[in-house]
Order: structure tokens, then sequence, then C-alpha cells
């Protein structure tokens, strides 16, 4: 398989998932993917031009479109356009190219983008759109194109009305108030396996994934191990304290797990090769994953516990 082949298998896989974001929460998701992929080629351009490599060569693999899509799936449809431009400078040009370029990278280019995002502008990436079946005011796609460039909301509309708490968001700030996970679960966000909405789009991801699988893009150990060791970590606190812990079926079906665990955990460059090596790789990621989603500071820990175990990859 060339690059390109993979890169372009992995664009396909997306596409359901992309479809279903689509119409849950909107075009913003569209408008995010296109900021991304624009910056992520455009620092790839200049990168390849500065380190006198060709150009249409490497921009022909589309392995800066895949980053710039996987980053914008993990964000908010109303993130600001500078949100996109700062995490494709760390992608692309600090992720990527300062490591020597396409396979040299040690860490995932697209979750060093979103770790420093998120952790510079925490309050930028957490105004989400609510599913639009529970929206208490849908905003237009030039609505959502006025927050994104100068961050001006429709007049008259009460912010709240505009803007949610993203599920793992409400978890963590609803234990934090010491309501019981079956009070929090039976917020309008939530739905009968975990976030509303997510947990169709993480159904999808899973159909993408299977296709990859099948396609040889990708080893069925890596994401079949993250959603084994998820269950199998996550278990024993459920069952301690069911209403003090998230259900094992809530961690697959929200947030960015099973998008971590067939798209991004499956990176061949920053991951593990040896078929053990995947296997210690996947059970890292799904504990990092559960233990900063119940004990940390931030309600997802997919792109930490990704990252961590990026660097833990070599001694593995």
């Amino acid at each position: 398989n060339s690059v390109r082949n993979v890169m372009l298998h992995v664009l396909l896989a997306l596409i359901p998932a992309i479809i279903a974001y689509v119409y849950f929460f909107g075009f913003g998701i569209v408008l995010q993917i296109t900021l991304s992929v624009f910056f992520a080629l455009l620092f790839e351009i200049i990168s390849l031009k500065l380190l006198k490599k060709p150009v249409g060569l490497f921009i022909s693999d589309l392995s800066a479109v895949v980053t710039g899509i996987l980053f914008a799936l993990c964000i908010s449809p109303l993130a600001p356009w500078w949100i996109s431009l700062i995490a494709m400078f760390f992608a692309i040009v600090v992720a990527k190219h300062l490591y020597g370029g396409l396979g040299q990278n040690i860490f995932n280019p697209a979750m060093v983008g979103f770790a420093v995002v998120l952790i510079s502008f925490p309050q930028s990436m957490s105004m989400w759109l609510a599913p639009h079946s529970i929206a208490l005011y849908d905003m237009s796609f030039s609505e959502v194109l006025s927050a994104v460039f100068t961050q001006s909301f429709p007049a008259n509309v009460e912010f709240d009305t505009l803007t949610q708490a993203t599920p793992l968001d409400s978890i963590k700030n609803g234990l934090r108030q010491e309501l019981t996970m079956t009070e929090i679960s039976a917020q309008p966000e939530f739905g009968k396996l975990g976030g509303l909405a997510w947990e169709w789009i993480s159904s999808l991801y899973i159909l993408g994934g299977v296709f990859l699988i099948l396609k040889n893009i990708i080893s069925w150990r890596v994401p079949t191990t993250v959603i084994i060791a998820t269950v199998l970590f996550a278990l024993p606190f459920y069952l301690y304290n069911p209403d003090g812990y998230i259900s094992p079926l809530q961690h697959l079906f929200t947030g960015g797990l099973l998008l971590g665990a067939f798209f991004i955990a499956t990176d061949p460059t920053s991951g593990c090769s040896s078929p053990k090596g995947q296997i210690i790789f996947a059970i890292g990621v799904a504990v990092m994953t559960v233990l900063i989603r119940e004990f940390g500071n931030f309600p997802d820990g997919v792109a930490f516990g990704v990252l961590l175990m990026n660097l833990s990859a070599p001694l593995i």
C-alpha cells in the first residue's frame, strides 16, 4: 500500500461518521474540517519548501489532509478559526516536520495539535452545539460562520440556549456537584449507550474501522484491545459504585474513544509495530483514558492517553 492509498482509505472510512456529525450538529463541522485541512496544507507546503523537499510528491500523499480532518472531528463546530491555525502549526510544523517529516514523527500530529489548544484555550474549546433534537435554538450555517470568524452570536438569544457542555463535561461537573450517575444520565444530552448523537457517531467510527481492518489498512489488535481493555478496566469501578463512576458503555460511546481506537492509536509511525507491542500500547491508551476521565481534570483523556503511549512506544 502506498501512503496515498492508505490515507485515501482512512478518508473513506471517516465519511459515514462525518455525515452523522452533520446530521446531528449541523454544517459547522464541515467548516472546521475546511479550516483545519486548509491550514494543514498551508503549513505542509511552507515546511516542504523550507526543507527543499518536492512539494507535489508529499502534498499528494494526503497525510496532511487526514491530520486536519482528525483534528477537526475532536473540536467544537463553534471553535474560533484561529484554533485550527495554531493547532495545525504545532501538528504539521512541530510534531511532524521538526521531527523529520512523514514516517519519523514520534507523536501523533493531530493529537499534538489538539492537546496544545485544549490546554491553552479551554474556554474556546468548550463551546459545543447541542444535537438538533434537543437544541433550544438551531444556529444557521451563516450564524455558525459568524461565530467562528468573529465570535459574534445571534442577537436577543441567550448564550446558554446556543451552547452546552459535552456529555463528558456534564459527567465531570455533575460528579463534582455530588450528583449520581443516574441523575446525570437522565439529562437530555444522554442516550441509551452514551452521549446523545455521540453514540451514533461512535458506532459509525466502528463501521469505518472495520472497513480499514478488512482492507488490511490497520491491524485489528489495537482497536480491539483498546475496546476490551477499556471495558475490563472501567468495569470494577462501575461495579464498586455505579452512581459514582462512568459505565463501560458510556466510556465507549461518549467522547472520542472509538475515534482514537480505530483512527489515531493505529498510526503506524507513532505507535508500535510488533504484535505484542501493539497490544501493550493499546492497553496503555485505554487505561490512561479511563484514569483521566475518572480522576483527572480533563473530561476526556484520549488525546493524552495516545500521546503518553507515543512517548512509551520506543521502550515498548
